[in-house]
């Protein structure tokens, strides 16, 4: 509670993320709405936090669309070292100042009209994070940030089950060994 009436203070724009339909339509609608009232606009175009510190594919969604439906300029921000002030995983974040840089505005009036096209979404927002990578410096990595904090979740989960059958194995053959050594003992 305490967290949406900061983000209700600052000026956030509430975004339905659970895929429900309608729900991208209806924050991209609000953006177009912020900007036709000459207000600034900003938006994540990973659509997440990364999980590691790297650059991660752009949703072609939000940002290509209000820019394409306003005709607004997009300033490219970098937001550097984001991953130490709150590592994935830690609650509470590290009080320190994220680097920022701010690069030149992108204008995309070449697209007029073309709001709906798919490639021409995916061009922009590409265009879009190629320059966040050039500011940034970070690596860029093609896959959506969501794919990847999947495949690493996954991952520490086939981590944590070897780990368990490592420890039942060697449990079971510490148990054979203790058998044996019993047997050997009878036998004697």
């Amino acid at each position: 509670r305490m967290t949406a009436a900061f983000f209700k203070g600052v000026g956030q724009l509430p975004v339905d993320r659970s895929g429900a339909r309608g729900a991208g339509e209806a924050a991209v609608k609000s953006g177009i709405d912020v900007i036709e009232r000459g207000e600034l606009f900003g938006i994540y175009p990973e659509g997440t936090r990364s999980p590691d510190g790297r650059l991660y594919r752009g949703k072609p969604g939000g940002l290509a669309r209000v820019a394409l439906a306003t005709g607004a300029p997009v300033i490219p921000v970098a937001m550097i070292d984001t991953e130490k002030i709150q590592p994935p995983g830690k609650v509470m974040p590290k009080l320190m100042r994220p680097g920022i840089r701010i690069g030149k505005p992108l204008d995309f009036s070449r697209y007029n009209g073309m709001e709906h096209d798919r490639f021409v979404l995916r061009a922009v927002t590409d265009e879009v994070m190629y320059e966040i990578m050039k500011l940034s410096g970070q690596e860029y990595v093609d896959i959506y940030a969501t794919a990847a904090k999947r495949q690493i979740a996954d991952a520490a989960k086939a981590e944590k089950q070897a780990l368990k059958e490592a420890e039942q194995a060697q449990k079971e053959a510490a148990k054979a060994a203790e058998a044996e050594t019993e047997e050997g003992r009878a036998g004697t």
